[in-house]
């Protein structure tokens, strides 16, 4: 490299000439040394900051080009993008196979009545609940992609075990140790997608890999379909469902053990060369890859941080509706007049829009500044209209149709929930930090699905009108705290750049690696729309 190119102090010296630019790939680390790589970062370099070996190893290779950039991101698309999505696939197919399982009669050879089957629907979450926690920590603490692989291949082995079933306490056992090994999925692919991604690539990658739970509702709806209109089999049919899911699960869990990497510092299919140019590339978010280390300091500081309650009283506000959804699906379309068959395909339909929508969010938010709490309240706003048509219109053979449209809108919600997630790998600096953050989510996450069934009340079967209520107020508290926490954002960065001036993204950039949270990076913008800063060169 020439030597007469700006060294980094230079880009330090002058925050003036920041320049936004989407299309720069990564803040340009630039020095006099060569681009040889001196030796493969394994991780044993690592330390307790994960990838900071491979991050100060950059800054002597000179900047990363824009060629360069999208060769690692297109690497990464294709080899782990589709394995995210395959996995948040198969757990959601796992965890709601109990919907699918009632409607082929699971419910009558359980002898099940009453309210069981939304008992049994919402221990998952306490399952899930109790252990998230330990999982998040276990993905910073040792190889992340052993830990999902083991908790993926156990899972899929649970979901077996539900065969064995013989009654309705086997089942509540079963579904409580389903949500703990599948607590491990959603809260840690998306905290590994902030490993890999820049901040404005997350989005749409992360409402690719989400667009799971629409792929897995249609899929399961139409193995639903097609188990519906076999000939008599001696294996009842409900049970075929687990047999199939769970071996297919266990399956993927071999492949997540041996294949998933634990970051872009130690994958193997990134050539080593640029490795050190993908760690890169994540560090101008300002917030770190992971620690292996747990700082308390840093959790305590996310339990007194305004945005983990406007997160987690928002994912309450979304989870209650989401645990209609995901477990009464079937049952209240069929409850509409249809058969199981076409209760199944119109259930698939329904899903489609719930993944077209989520693909359409995240390109927006990737492509157009200031727009992903706009794509929020968006989604937020339409599944409250759809909740009103559950609601009011007349529940009679005349409004059939407008009701399984306003079913239908419901699954936009995915938008909210997907781009809140986003929001903690983008905008919480310190891994222990968004440990503690995403914790706090998902508690509320799953206190919302253990409360959603239970608002089906069995006695308003088919309506279910006190549950179309309360997925109705869920939307309307979501939306409110969306905005709440934009305005909070949007005045923490003014205040900043008062304070502190222009924000030096190569700072920031340090400081994230080192392990700083947001509020100590005093560089740190929080994010609002999909631009990054850059500094422009000469």
């Amino acid at each position: 490299m020439s030597s007469d190119l700006p060294t980094l102090a230079r880009q330090q010296s002058d925050a003036s000439e920041w320049t936004t630019d989407a299309e720069k790939g990564a803040v340009k680390h630039l020095d006099h040394a060569t681009v040889d790589v001196p030796h493969t970062i394994s991780e044993d370099d690592e330390g307790p900051n994960v990838g900071l070996a491979a991050y100060e190893q950059s800054k002597t290779m000179g900047e990363v080009t824009p060629e360069q950039n999208k060769r690692i991101r297109l690497r990464i698309d294709l080899l782990l993008l589709p394995l995210f999505l395959i996995t948040q696939t198969l757990q959601y197919l796992d965890k709601t196979a109990l919907n699918y399982a009632k409607v082929f009669g699971m419910e009558k050879a359980m002898g099940m009545h009453g309210n069981q089957y939304s008992l049994g629907a919402a221990i998952f979450y306490i399952g899930y609940m109790v252990a998230q926690p330990g999982w998040s920590y276990l993905l910073g603490r040792l190889h992340a992609g052993k830990v999902l692989g083991a908790s993926a291949f156990i899972w899929g082995f649970t979901v077996l075990v539900m065969v064995w079933s013989k009654n309705f306490s086997h089942v509540m056992v079963t579904r409580f140790f389903l949500g703990v090994f599948e607590a491990a999925v959603t809260p840690g692919l998306s905290l590994m997608t902030g490993w890999w991604y820049k901040r404005d690539e997350i989005p749409l990658r992360q409402t690719i890999w989400y667009s799971a739970v629409g792929w897995g509702g249609m899929i399961g709806s139409l193995m639903a379909a097609g188990i519906s209109k076999m000939d008599d089999h001696p294996t009842p049919r409900w049970k075929l469902i687990f047999y199939i899911l769970g071996s297919i699960t266990m399956a993927l869990g071999v492949c997540l053990y041996f294949f998933l990497a634990d970051g872009p510092s130690t994958a193997k299919w990134i050539k080593k060369e640029d490795r050190p140019a993908a760690v890169n590339r994540v560090a101008q978010s300002g917030v770190g890859l992971k620690t292996t280390n747990f700082n308390w300091k840093h959790g305590f500081e996310a339990l007194k941080d305004p945005k983990t309650w406007f997160l987690s009283v928002a994912m309450f506000g979304s989870s209650v509706p989401n645990g209609v959804l995901t477990n009464f699906s079937g049952t209240i379309i069929k409850g509409l007049g249809y058969s199981t068959f076409n209760a199944a395909l119109l259930d698939c339909a329904g899903r489609s829009l719930q993944v077209i929508s989520l693909l359409i969010a995240g390109l927006v938010a990737t492509r157009w500044a200031n727009t992903r709490l706009l794509m929020m309240t968006v989604g937020n706003l339409i599944c409250v209209l759809g909740t009103a048509m559950m609601s009011f219109l007349p529940f009679t053979k005349h409004y059939t149709w407008a009701r399984l449209i306003g079913f239908w809108l419901v699954n936009t919600q995915s938008i909210g929930f997907t781009i809140g997630l986003v929001m903690v790998s983008s905008n919480i600096g310190a891994y222990s930090k968004r440990v503690v953050t995403s914790s706090c989510i998902f508690v509320a996450y799953c206190v919302g699905n253990i409360v959603g069934p239970l608002t089906a009340l069995e006695s308003e079967a088919p309506r279910y009108q006190t549950a179309a209520y309360c997925m109705m107020a869920g939307y309307i508290l979501k939306t409110i705290c969306h905005g709440c926490l934009w305005v909070y954002m949007w005045k923490s960065n003014k205040t900043r750049d008062k304070k502190y001036g222009p924000a030096d993204p190569v700072l920031s950039a340090d400081n994230g690696m080192k392990g700083m949270t947001e509020n100590e990076n005093i560089h740190f913008r929080y994010v609002l729309q999909c631009i990054l800063y850059t500094k422009a060169i000469d």
